[in-house]
């Protein structure tokens, strides 16, 4: 059995309970408000035992030039031990442009790969097994597009749908909060993002639909704070939103990551200063 400890050498024990610490009466607070891994609320992770059964996927953010590029690059990350893909796409894929379009002019390829049409999707995932590896995609606006390319990759490989795995970022509300990547209204492009939920809680069980990202908030200005509270509050209105649409919340809570660049020491801030604070970081 693996070893597990802490950069300083101690060894970490598999589970911490109230009985782990000497003095303090702290069992009423850790049953109603920490309880135990892969269990409600869910504040220890979703899985009994985690990266000591499920070790994390490693993988570099890439994407290079042309579809050819990437899929060179893509191949020797995993040579090398890489897990999974991370995807980067270029400027005018972002926006939804072709290559060839007047605005994509001296951004082709730049900062991520271009991708426009369902043959540039083949040749960047050419060779590799789709059901063996997990991809992120970086993208929004167009998420649903890539998504339906990827998945027709993958159909041609011979896949079976349940066993495709990855995330979307997928988050529009954070473009038109912070990065200004978006195409469409609001109100569509929230049903687009309901509409991928639903159909890969059917069908593509495996896949995280969203990838809610409260580091670009950050990135743009806002304090810690100010990011823990866009980002639940976006994810709030994503869950709405599908409950709207008549979907299950289980199901959705399932598929949803937080990408936030907090600190501990924000967090903590955060917790007691405010006083909703406590049960938004628990959900």
């Amino acid at each position: 059995m693996p070893r597990f400890f802490t950069v300083s050498g101690e060894d970490i024990d598999e589970l911490y309970t109230p009985d782990s610490i000497k003095g303090g009466d702290y069992e009423n607070y850790y049953d109603e408000n920490i309880g135990l891994p892969g269990q409600f609320p869910y504040t220890r992770g979703v899985h009994q035992t985690l990266y000591r059964s499920k070790l994390w996927t490693m993988r570099q953010f890439a994407g290079m030039g042309t579809p050819e590029h990437t899929n060179e690059r893509f191949k020797y990350i995993l040579a090398q031990g890489g897990t999974g893909l991370s995807t980067a796409f270029d400027l005018p894929t972002l926006m939804g442009y072709d290559s060839d379009h007047e605005r994509s002019l001296g951004e082709v390829g730049k900062c991520g790969v271009a991708v426009d049409t369902l043959a540039d999707m083949e040749i960047i995932y050419k060779d590799i097994d789709l059901a063996k590896v997990s991809t992120s995609m970086t993208i929004n606006s167009p998420a649903s597009m890539v998504l339906a390319m990827y998945l027709v990759v993958a159909e041609k490989q011979g896949v079976d749908f349940k066993d495709v795995r990855g995330t979307l970022q997928n988050d529009i509300l954070k473009e038109y909060i912070a990065q200004k990547e978006f195409i469409f209204p609001p109100k569509p492009s929230i049903r687009l993002i309901t509409d991928m939920m639903s159909y890969c809680t059917k069908h593509v069980p495996q896949w995280n639909t969203i990838s809610i990202s409260g580091y670009h908030i950050r990135e743009a200005g806002a304090t810690a704070v100010q990011e823990l509270a866009f980002t639940l509050a976006d994810g709030f209105c994503y869950i709405e939103s599908a409950i709207a649409d008549g979907q299950d919340v289980d199901d959705l809570l399932r598929v949803f990551r937080f990408s936030l660049t907090l600190t501990l020491t924000s967090l903590k801030r955060s917790v007691n200063t405010e006083p909703h604070a406590e049960f938004l970081l628990n959900v």
